[in-house]
């Protein structure tokens, strides 16, 4: 079993109190992937001060040097993607897979943004006076937090702190106690790679004893955060009000299967986005409104496709599902399985598995409800596990209405032969992912990501070039000639 440190001011550290927690695999709870750091506020405030004198030597590095540490953690990233993917399946319990791909993902954001932040800096005015030149410059902001999920425990940091050092800011960054190690293989690489001491600074441990002390000092300038609505919500009234957010928070995703749409590309975009990851993605499908003439021909096929999924470990050839990530997640899930039992009509699934190479992971069958209704709280909640609610409509108008009357707005996707509805559907969704004929989960590196309502902040997206916007603040000079 191997014992992980902090990485405080340039160095690999035990937290103060000398306590620890256990990382396990959700596959298998006797394997212990790895012990981590159960930090504290004084740790916490040590890993700021830190970040806070490491800022203007930081900032002061030429860009093109910055760069060359994002492409070489990219290299380290490739060359160890098989063993990180591994750890990753081990502790959260995706396929390996999926694991890789998000290894890999990972180093594509790291290049990236070492390209893309070369050429984004100010802007020169036009102005009526000969003499004088009016420009913007773009400066870094200082001390960013970082607090990352479990689902996607290395490519949610990656796409979070690589804007955030190429603009030149230092970062603190919590990753989530549930998948503490791909983060910490994230923060080993960017190191290796030549960061100055105090630039990254990586600490574990829970929310409530390290949170506010990395959100609410006055040193840090921005929070990135990726997590619950409740929890990004109460970081967001804590933090004083020079310290700039960023929240990508939750969703109940809807997928519209319209009367035209070819239903068994439909039932494989469902399964896709629903079931993929065991339900566990912010922009996870988790309704799917079904035009009512269609509704029991796509049930159907639906069914049958949901019957042929093999569950098991993420170290499993071919499995499509993998367990939840935490015992804490099985009993939620489960939870919401029983009022679904309640509200509405049961079809498959929804049992927690026994037996041989299920007994020691947190495992559940892939549910499916129909009958289900706008005021179920299956159709309201987030859930974050292999559950879909079939909800029928009557038109277009209905889909629409339905669709958007939640109080998300992440993604949505659409199923569909009609261009007329592809072009309203753009429009009408209230959600920051508009999907066509494609699965709800998934967005390009390339492309900005955030959601509306109350699935974000609806300030500053991530990813793309437009999520180098949110590290830094512009400044305009005049200057007389």
């Amino acid at each position: 079993m191997d014992a992980y440190l902090n990485h405080i001011d340039g160095e690999w550290t035990a937290c103060q109190s000398g306590r620890t927690f256990d990382n396990r695999n959700p596959a298998d709870t006797d394997d212990l992937v790895g012990r981590f750091q159960a930090s504290s506020a004084v740790d916490a405030e040590a890993a700021v001060a830190a970040a806070a004198a490491a800022f203007p030597g930081w900032r002061a590095l030429p860009i093109g040097k910055r760069a060359a540490i994002l492409n070489r953690a990219a290299d380290h990233l490739e060359a160890e993607a098989g063993r990180i993917a591994e750890e990753l399946t081990r502790e959260e319990g995706k396929s390996l897979a999926l694991a890789r791909d998000e290894v890999l993902r990972s180093a594509q954001t790291l290049r990236f943004y070492a390209v893309e932040g070369q050429t984004f800096g100010g802007e020169t005015y036009p102005n009526d006076d000969g003499d004088m030149l009016v420009y913007s410059q773009r400066e870094p902001l200082g001390v960013v937090t970082v607090i990352s999920p479990w689902n996607f425990p290395i490519s949610i940091p990656a796409r979070k702190i690589a804007p955030a050092l190429i603009t030149g800011n230092t970062v603190v960054f919590k990753p989530s106690s549930d998948a503490p190690l791909a983060g910490y293989r994230l923060a080993e690489a960017l190191i290796q790679a030549g960061l100055p001491k105090g630039v990254l600074n990586f600490i574990t441990g829970s929310a409530a004893d390290v949170g506010p002390a990395i959100t609410e000092h006055s040193a840090v300038r921005a929070i990135s955060f990726t997590g619950s609505t409740r929890a990004g919500e109460q970081i967001h009234r804590a933090v004083p009000l020079t310290t700039r957010t960023q929240m990508e928070l939750g969703g109940k995703n809807p997928l519209i299967v319209m009367e035209d749409a070819d239903l068994d590309q439909a039932v494989e975009l469902v399964v896709k986005g629903g079931f993929s990851l065991s339900g566990q993605a912010c922009t996870g499908t988790s309704r799917v409104l079904v035009a009512q003439a269609v509704k029991d021909d796509f049930t159907a096929r639906l069914l049958a496709r949901v019957g042929k999924l093999k569950i098991g470990s993420g170290m499993t050839a071919g499995m499509d599902l993998g367990p939840l990530a935490t015992r804490k997640q099985l009993e939620t899930v489960l939870g919401y399985i029983e009022i679904g039992r309640q509200e509405a009509t049961l079809l498959c699934g929804g049992e927690r598995l026994t037996g041989d190479g299920f007994d020691r992971g947190f495992y559940v069958s892939p549910a499916v409800f129909t009958d289900v209704t706008q005021d179920m709280r299956i159709a309201r909640e987030e859930i974050f596990g292999p559950v879909i609610a079939i909800i029928a409509f009557t038109d277009y108008a209905d889909a629409i209405a339905k669709a958007n009357d939640t109080e998300y707005g992440l993604s949505a996707a659409i199923v569909t032969r009609n261009p007329r509805y592809m072009h309203r559907f753009a429009s009408d969704i209230e959600a920051g992912t508009v999907k066509i004929n494609r699965t709800t989960t998934g967005n390009l590196v390339n492309a900005p990501f955030g959601g509306l309502k109350r699935s974000s902040t609806s300030t500053f997206r991530e990813s793309g070039r437009t999520g180098l916007e949110f590290y830094t603040q512009i400044k305009t000079i005049y200057r007389g000639l």
